[in-house]
């Protein structure tokens, strides 16, 4: 099967195995498959009918999934070690980020869940594809494993991420589909911090191109993820182990597509950029179940660690297990109202060679000088869901201090900053939780938020099964 090329970022290919004892009674096994920069909100599950039929058909799909961070480092650090960036110290994918440093290798890598599953779990692991930041697929593992042992196996595909080669079998698929033209697609941010609003409004013609062809090329490699699902399913179930096995599907970032008039790229604090995919399937879960709670990814690695039988308060980790909630069985569980998305910019101190007039600190420019990020591109934001409130709150670390404020029940495109216009009252509960997320560690981070504090999980309210889920947030501020 062919797949999309390695991205730029390079990390090695790890391979690993741990040595165990044998054990009397094998507890499940589970399965990571991680796609890389596929958006959720601008059709990214799309193409991926199979997947969507063999896990979230035979699953759950949760429908507020975001990542701590939108960025292949930093997001895939948090999966990794369960924490935000403040805590496992990489904010992008720069070394000067901390991205696969000497740092990282020594403090967070120690910790991962992966190495907790291997050294007190007694599970094989395997890993193959992009780490932190190569891909060589292979489903061998499944046929070489000890059988009596539980397994986890993590499969990082490079697709979606550029350049976008897809398998030659679907070079003429979607031929006619371009990016979709929403109600943020290609408009000026006038209200937004400085990078959004450097944007040129109409975009160029060779800019939209680009972004249509990218677009449908992104959908095309997809279908070679959609085949990889397929396969591993299958051969799950050849050799016996479907039903004792879980199976996530998720992506370490979104995508933007023209939103505010930015050709391609993540990076950005708005929904596209940080709401994903999050498809699971496994023992005790129902078929055709959707869930509306404010999940993340750094609630996979205690998840995976709570499957295993191991203690997660052991971990300092910042995530909360989902396994309540996809067994169905949290009926006093206090959940979370609001998350922490945290980014810091990447520039260089020169300016860029396309961009000359925008000064030093700017990359990732297009030729008609429009650039995606910048080192002051920097903010931290409390993303809020509950049931009087679906708001999202950010501040910027720039000359501005900017702040970004948005409601996304009456304004769900983002389109509106109502930062001047929100009552006094609410800036300064978000302002107070955010700076209490931005220092939060472990148990600290979990506590449910300034809406809602004794909000508690409804199994009935929360958990759907069937065609749709009920919509839970209706009221504005």
């Amino acid at each position: 099967m062919a797949l999309l090329a390695a991205s730029s970022c390079v990390f090695a290919v790890l391979f690993f195995f741990a040595a165990v004892e044998q054990v009397s009674s094998k507890k499940p096994n589970i399965i990571l498959i991680l796609t890389d920069d596929q958006d959720v909100l601008l059709g990214g599950m799309t193409p991926l009918k199979k997947t969507r039929k063999l896990i979230g058909d035979l699953g759950i799909t949760f429908k507020n999934a975001y990542v701590a961070s939108p960025l292949c480092c930093p997001s895939r650090a948090s999966i990794l070690t369960g924490k935000y960036p403040h805590n496992h110290r990489v904010f992008n994918n720069s070394l000067e980020g901390n991205c696969s440093s000497k740092a990282w290798q020594k403090t967070q890598e120690p910790s991962t869940f992966s190495a907790i599953l291997q050294h007190h779990c007694r599970y094989q692991t395997f890993f193959a594809g992009k780490y932190l930041n190569e891909s060589n697929i292979s489903l061998e593992f499944l046929d070489s494993r000890t059988k009596y042992l539980p397994f986890f196996m993590m499969i990082s595909t490079p697709a979606p991420h550029s350049p976008w080669i897809p398998a030659p079998q679907y070079e003429r698929n979607f031929l006619d589909v371009k990016a979709p033209r929403n109600s943020n697609f290609n408009i000026h941010g006038k209200d937004k911090h400085w990078l959004i609003r450097q944007a040129k409004t109409p975009m160029t013609n060779s800019s939209m191109n680009f972004l249509d062809n990218a677009f449908r090329k992104r959908w095309q490699t997809l279908l070679s993820v959609d085949d990889l699902v397929e396969k591993v399913v299958k051969k799950l179930d050849a050799i016996k182990e479907l039903e004792n096995t879980y199976i996530f599907f998720t992506s370490d970032n979104g995508y933007h597509t023209g939103q505010f008039s930015l050709p391609i790229d993540k990076r950005q604090l708005y929904e596209f950029d940080i709401k994903v995919p999050l498809l699971v399937r496994g023992p005790g879960i129902k078929s055709a179940g959707s869930n509306q709670m404010l999940v993340a990814n750094i609630d996979l690695a205690p998840t995976f660690l709570d499957i295993a039988g191991y203690d997660t308060n052991k971990t300092r980790m910042d995530g909360m297990s989902l396994l309540p909630l996809l067994n169905g069985k949290a009926k006093n569980v206090t959940w979370r109202t609001d998350l922490l998305i945290e980014y810091q910019g990447e520039g260089r101190n020169k300016s860029d060679p396309t961009c000359p007039s925008l000064g030093p600190g700017v990359t990732n420019c297009f030729p008609d000088c429009v650039c995606e990020d910048a080192y002051n591109n920097t903010y931290a934001c409390v993303r809020t869901i509950a049931n009087s409130a679906d708001l999202q709150y950010c501040e910027f670390d720039d000359s501005e201090v900017f702040v970004e404020v948005y409601n996304l029940t009456s304004d769900p495109h983002q389109i509106t900053n109502i930062a001047k216009s929100i009552d006094q009252e609410v800036l300064e509960k978000m302002n107070h939780r955010l700076m209490m997320l931005q220092s939060c560690s472990g148990s600290t981070c979990q506590t449910p938020g300034v809406y809602d504090p004794r909000y508690r999980f409804d199994p009935q309210l929360m958990f759907h099964h069937g065609p749709a889920a009920p919509k839970l947030f209706h009221k504005t501020l």
